[in-house]
């Protein structure tokens, strides 16, 4: 398989930037303008399933479908109606915490992704080997989180018991989460066994975003919950 040269490799970053940007507009939107951050908080749930429905379908389409996710300017259209959608998640989702515990959250995600980035260009070790691996861990989370909210609906009144549980969960989310950024990143910058391909330019970037965005809710449930 080629590799990546480095305008793609720049490209998948451009589009990575783009996408953090307009989901950060979102967050603050969300979080420092009050109208808005009423109207999301009182009547703005189904807007909420809307977009989490939108952000579903675009995402399996452009995972599932390589011509969708290969070809311009499908592939850009598609992308953009996703990184709207997550936004609007996200930015939702933020609304409903502390402002200053959301920047807080998003300078942490910034330097953890940060240094899982370098570490991922510098070391030795191939991560992209390690797919299986991944892959358990991500359906061990999975379990996991249908494990606690079972627990959470069965047993509601034992607080102490499931906010650990949820301390627990939160540690592994994070932990999942960042190998799969490092794994990701050594597929899109190469010189590993495993490689992106030119023509998978979005789909780099798309699982950058993922990664990042993910990583930043799960810190910012963290620290909400800390406060």
């Amino acid at each position: 398989m080629l590799d990546m040269c480095s305008s793609e490799k720049y490209v998948v970053y451009l589009i990575l930037m783009v996408q953090l940007l307009v989901t950060f507009g979102f967050v603050c939107l969300f979080s420092l303008v009050a109208p808005i951050k009423q109207f999301i908080q009182t009547t703005g749930s189904w807007f909420y399933w809307v977009s989490y429905g939108t952000f579903l379908v675009t995402y399996i389409v452009l995972v599932c479908i390589p011509s969708v996710r290969r070809k311009y300017p499908g592939n850009f259209i598609c992308l953009a109606v996703f990184t709207l959608a997550f936004s609007y998640m996200v930015g939702t989702i933020s609304s409903f915490y502390d402002t200053t515990i959301v920047f807080v959250a998003a300078g942490v995600t910034c330097l953890v992704c940060l240094a899982l980035s370098l570490f991922a260009i510098q070391t030795k070790i191939d991560f992209t080997m390690c797919s299986g691996l991944l892959f358990a861990l991500l359906m061990v989370l999975i379990l996991f989180g249908w494990s606690c909210l079972i627990f959470y609906l069965v047993f509601p009144a034992n607080v102490f018991a499931w906010r650990i549980m949820d301390c627990v969960y939160g540690g592994l989310a994070a932990l999942v989460f960042s190998l799969f950024l490092v794994y990701d990143t050594q597929k899109v910058v190469g010189g590993k066994k495993h490689e992106l391909s030119p023509e998978e330019y979005v789909y780099g970037a798309l699982q950058l975003y993922i990664d990042i965005v993910y990583l930043f809710l799960i810190l910012l449930a963290c620290f909400g919950k800390s406060n």
